[in-house]
């Protein structure tokens, strides 16, 4: 047993990572990443720039606390009144859980009220108070006057149109 106590005794320590840490090493780890190909993938390009684009839409909206999720239902029920939660959740991509759980954020902020239809009573249409339709118009037009133009002033018009229309093929891949 005393060898085998001397022999452990000789291994080497582990070294923290600090010490194995070349000195040059902390400047690099202040560099940026580099992204490899991640720089070169679609999906990666796209998600990075929706970030951004959230970020910023967030910060238009922050004095109405609207998540641009949020926005996008109170659109389409001005545009759709009378429609199905179902519809509106499939029509948005949000799953049916957090669709309930965010319309029951909107309900407690007396901006949409749930009813249950009366041609299918398994299911309820969602449509706008009049506090949604006024809290709706106030997002708008901060939407347009701040988040975006700054958009269409960093892509310009043929910039977005093109966009646009690469976005909506790309929709229906």
């Amino acid at each position: 047993m005393a060898a085998t106590r001397s022999a452990v005794s000789r291994a080497p320590r582990a070294r923290s990572k600090a010490a194995e840490t070349p000195q040059g090493a902390a400047v690099a780890d202040s560099a940026p990443l580099q992204l490899g190909e991640l720089s070169e993938l679609l999906g990666y390009v796209f998600k990075r720039a929706q970030l951004r684009i959230f970020e910023d839409f967030i910060r238009c909206v922050e004095p109405l606390q609207l998540t641009p999720a949020q926005f996008s239902v109170l659109v389409l029920l001005e545009h759709n009144p009378g429609r199905n939660q179902t519809e509106i959740a499939t029509t948005l991509g949000i799953l049916r859980p957090n669709f309930v759980a965010m319309l029951d954020g909107l309900e407690s902020r007396e901006l949409c009220v749930r009813v249950r239809s009366t041609q299918d009573r398994r299911s309820h249409i969602v449509m706008l108070t009049d506090k949604g339709r006024s809290v709706l118009a106030r997002a708008k037009r901060l939407v347009a006057t701040k988040h975006e133009a700054r958009l269409n002033a960093l892509l310009g018009e043929d910039g977005r149109s093109a966009l646009l229309g690469m976005l909506d093929k790309l929709s229906k891949f």
